[in-house]
C-alpha cells in the first residue's frame, strides 16, 4: 500500500520514503527525521507520514523540534555547515557525522555522498550507537539514489504537499 504522499512519486522517490518510515518505526528513541539537501531545503520528512495522517483526522499533531520537519531541517543544516567550516579551518577532512547531547534529547547529523544531511532528532533516552548504526544504514541505502533529479522531484513533491494543506486549511 502506497502512502498518500508517494502517491506519483517515482520508484526512487517511494523507496526513500520507505526507508525513511522503516528508520523512524524500527528504532527506539527517534522523534524526527529530515533529510536536507546540500543547499538546506528540505527533502525528506518523517514528519509527511505524521501529516498525512493528521489531515486525515483533521487535527494537526505537531512533533520534533518545535513541532516542524522544517525547524529540524534548518537546525541540521546549520550544524552541517558549522561542522564542515571547522573541518576545513582545522584541515581534519570531510565530516562524517556529528552528535550533540542534551538534557531533553539529541540530535545526530550524517553526510550522504552528495552532500546532502540526514538529521534525526533523538529522545534523551535513545541508545546513541543504535541510532548512530541505523543511520549509516539509511546514508548506504539512500546515498547513491539521491540524484540531482530525485532531489529535484523530492523538492517539488514537498512543495506541492505544502501549498495543498496550506490551501485545505
Amino acid at each position: 500500500m502506497t502512502a498518500p504522499s508517494t502517491f506519483g512519486l517515482s520508484s526512487e522517490a517511494r523507496n526513500l520514503h520507505w526507508l525513511l518510515t522503516n528508520l523512524v518505526e524500527e528504532v527506539p528513541g527517534i522523534q524526527s527525521v529530515a533529510v536536507v539537501s546540500s543547499d538546506g531545503l528540505l527533502l525528506l520528512s518523517s514528519d509527511q507520514e505524521r501529516n498525512d495522517a493528521a489531515r486525515a483526522a483533521q487535527t494537526v499533531r505537531r512533533t520534533g523540534p518545535r513541532g516542524s520537519a522544517a525547524d529540524l531541517a534548518t537546525v541540521v543544516s546549520g550544524v552541517g555547515s558549522l561542522t564542515i567550516g571547522a573541518a576545513r579551518l582545522m584541515e581534519f577532512g570531510n565530516v562524517k557525522h556529528t552528535m550533540v547531547a542534551m538534557d531533553e534529547g539529541s540530535l545526530f547529523v550524517m553526510s550522504i555522498s552528495d552532500g546532502s544531511l540526514l538529521g534525526v532528532h533523538g529522545s534523551a533516552d535513545c541508545d546513541m550507537s543504535v541510532v548512530a548504526y541505523h543511520m549509516a544504514l539509511f546514508v548506504g541505502r539512500a546515498g547513491h539514489v539521491l540524484t540531482p533529479e530525485l532531489r529535484s522531484e523530492l523538492r517539488k513533491s514537498l512543495e506541492s504537499e505544502s501549498s495543498e494543506s496550506t490551501g485545505s486549511a
